[in-house]
């Protein structure tokens, strides 16, 4: 708060609520300052709260902003920081007026953000786990698919299958793409049935204790053309190239660099139409962009994906993307399925 120059911190994202305090409630602020926090919530959450957080609690019966400019006024506070991209807008106007003379409102920033980028090992293991439901539900669901099944069909037990093996919801809705529908990056899954030949598009995450995973795989519904092979190929050759820059203190773009260099070569860098990865953690994307202009360095501690595609035009797309855990000389790979091309 001394680097952002205020007084108090507004936490009001619902992921960066739940890393600070463990809520998983719906309702919930929570307002830092020098050495104290006041958390606050409705009734409903009361029990909830009264047994896990070890602040200060406020238990509000109407609005929660105004709870907060109570306390405000009471501590004469002046210059309060809030979060930018997660207050609504409501809140904010609410808050502004009910500020006391002299008093500002301070745009402070990605800070808790820039915290949840590098996990704690409690953290890491929890994305493991993750991880291996959301790797387990797709082998048992790849080995269900056959000509002629619905993408919709398939989208469904994935989603089924992770929950039985312990997730709380999917990361986030799942992609099931086949054909030429394979070459939109985030399909949503139709009616259509997987044809011979064609390719299949499946991105899917589990959350687990509140903690995602990310993983993409591509397979064809029988012998694939040389066409197909080659891109398949191509991709996979990026996404290796990708997990070999990987590591503390290289530049995020560098590590976008090196897949579009292969794809370059390949005659594929305009096919690639998006990033090459993100971070993940309590949301599907945190901190840190891998990008093409990303100049902040990845740090051991981070996890990340590493997702390279190419997308053609009534041919299809491939995608191949593992969850990446950054280490101090390079990055271990989280996701153990099988990179091969497999045809179901």
């Amino acid at each position: 708060m001394g680097e952002q120059k205020v007084q108090a911190l507004l936490v009001s994202s619902p992921a960066n609520v739940r890393y600070l305090s463990g809520y998983t409630g719906s309702n919930g602020l929570i307002l830092l300052l020098a050495g104290e926090a006041h958390f606050f919530t409705d009734p409903r959450y009361a029990l909830q709260v009264s047994r896990g957080i070890t602040c200060k609690v406020h238990i509000a019966k109407g609005p929660l902003i105004e709870e907060v400019a109570k306390l405000i006024k009471r501590k004469k506070l002046k210059k309060i920081g809030f979060e930018p991209g997660a207050m609504r807008y409501e809140d904010y106007a609410k808050l502004k007026d009910e500020l006391p003379l002299g008093a500002s409102l301070i745009p402070a920033g990605r800070v808790i953000e820039e915290l949840r980028s590098i996990k704690s090992p409690a953290e890491i293991d929890g994305i493991r786990k993750s991880v291996q439901v959301n790797s387990e539900g797709y082998a048992r669901t790849i080995k269900r698919v056959r000509v002629g099944v619905r993408e919709q069909d398939i989208a469904a037990e994935l989603d089924f299958q992770m929950r039985v093996l312990g997730a709380e919801k999917p990361a986030f809705e799942t992609i099931v793409a086949a054909g030429v529908r394979s070459a939109l990056p985030h399909a949503h899954p139709t009616s259509h049935r997987l044809a011979a030949s064609e390719l299949l598009l499946i991105d899917v995450g589990a959350t687990v204790g509140g903690y995602t995973s990310d993983m993409t795989r591509v397979s064809v519904a029988g012998e694939p053309s040389k066409r197909v092979r080659e891109l398949y190929r191509a991709v996979l050759d990026a996404q290796l190239a990708a997990l070999d820059a990987v590591k503390s203190g290289v530049e995020a773009r560098k590590v976008d660099g090196a897949a579009r260099e292969v794809l370059k070569r390949h005659k594929l860098e305009r096919a690639f139409v998006h990033s090459t990865g993100h971070g993940l953690g309590l949301e599907i994307h945190e901190m840190p962009r891998v990008a093409r202009k990303e100049k902040s360095k990845l740090r051991a501690g981070m996890v990340i994906t590493i997702e390279p595609g190419a997308y053609i035009d009534e041919l299809g797309g491939v995608r191949i993307e593992d969850t990446v855990l950054v280490t101090e000389k390079g990055c271990e790979v989280l996701t153990p399925t099988t990179k091969e091309f497999v045809v179901l």
